[in-house]
């Protein structure tokens, strides 16, 4: 029996301002004129926001900051920071919210210009009492940590990490949004490239950019009426085992294990039922972790998974068609990019990068150091 809130709501708007570098533009700037647009792009007036969803790392009160910002009053709103899982979890909170007549236009929304303002990938929290004192490089020393647990205990190759970043700049090269396409990528140059923390190179690691990004929700009744084709809402579930990557219960098993089947049980649907997968690759190890705790592949297998292609644009699963965190975009907090990509398949906009019958789409936002999952299946009509 699946979930009542399936199918209530619907993303019908979607918009991205500022991707790659955007000198000038501060992140309150990148973030309201990805609101605006995407406003736009459901034919939604401004005033008509009356629900405000804001995370960044940069803004103690982001709600109030987008909505005064934007000259709006919402009657609902929520700064829940999860990390740059945020979004998918104020999808699900403003599915309730929506649903239960809290607000009848949802605005979620992110912006960030850390590219231009520090040019560096940088941990935005508060220092951790049982790591720092050891100096370590975060985020970049605590994936470095999982991704060598898994080669240990699973014989994961840095080739098959590397396919990966490969499969990612392929579908890069097909998005002309994407920050880096040209050239393709090979496995050698990505084990080639510079190392920054065993076994991670720098083509193992996501992109530092600016770049904003926001989608609008309404209930399914609405949705009908909008500009766009609606993405409804199937299924979606958070799970949170740690904070801080000592204290992660396994190196090799993310929570997603448990919010994947979650989101599924919701949505009533399975891994073969899914078209699109849209995975938070701040590193490489996290799209094998993920594919393998999403039950897309068994654990310890997701090496194996992604070697040969098999993840890139003609394989036989199409992951991060974007290009991902590591070659399209990632200012920071990536989260609000899965929901955009996912949309814009599932109306059949992607141009060149276009997954052939695309009805059904699953996103797992990452936040933290492999900290908190939060899944969801996004889907068109034909999944009501």
């Amino acid at each position: 029996m699946t979930h009542p809130i399936r199918g209530k709501t619907a993303v019908v708007g979607v918009a991205t301002y500022g991707c790659g570098e955007a000198p000038g533009w501060s992140s309150i700037e990148l973030m309201c004129q990805s609101a605006i647009l995407a406003l736009a792009d459901a034919g939604i007036p401004l005033h008509e926001v009356d629900g405000v969803f804001a995370a960044t790392a940069t803004h103690a009160f982001p709600t109030m900051s987008v909505a005064e910002y934007l000259g709006v009053k919402p009657r609902y709103f929520d700064g829940t920071n999860v990390g740059g899982s945020s979004f998918e979890q104020h999808m699900l909170n403003a599915a309730l919210a929506l649903d239960a007549g809290l607000c009848n236009v949802a605005l979620i929304c992110y912006g960030s210009n850390q590219r231009t303002a520090s040019g560096k990938l940088v941990p935005l929290s508060e220092p951790q009492p049982y790591e720092t004192p050891y100096k370590p490089r975060m985020p970049m020393n605590a994936y470095a940590l999982a991704a060598s647990r898994h080669m240990h205990e699973y014989g994961t190759t840095r080739e098959q990490m590397a396919e990966v970043a490969v499969a990612a700049r392929a579908w890069a090269n097909l998005n002309p949004e994407a920050f880096m396409h040209g050239k393709p990528l090979s496995v050698a140059d990505v084990m080639g490239s510079r190392l920054i923390s065993d076994p991670f190179t720098a083509l193992d690691c996501c992109l530092v950019t600016d770049g904003g990004a926001a989608c609008v929700m309404v209930r399914a009744d609405r949705a009908k009426d909008c500009a766009q084709q609606p993405a409804y809402l199937l299924g979606a579930a958070g799970a949170n085992w740690h904070r801080t990557i000592s204290m992660m219960p396994d190196l090799t098993v993310t929570a997603c294990a448990e919010s994947g089947p979650r989101a599924f049980e919701m949505a009533g649907m399975k891994q073969s039922d899914v078209d699109l997968v849209m995975l938070y690759d701040a590193f490489t190890i996290n799209t094998i972790l993920f594919l393998e705790d999403l039950g897309f592949c068994p654990k310890g297998e997701g090496g194996r998974f992604v070697a040969e292609g098999r993840i890139a644009p003609g394989g036989d699963l199409a992951v991060n068609t974007n290009g991902g965190g590591l070659s399209c975009v990632h200012p920071g907090m990536y989260g609000m990019y899965l929901i955009v990509e996912s949309v814009r398949q599932l109306r059949g906009q992607a141009g060149a990068r276009q997954v052939a019958q695309c009805d059904v789409a699953l996103l797992n936002g990452n936040g933290g150091t492999l900290s908190s999952q939060i899944t969801a299946l996004l889907g068109t009509a034909a999944t009501l």
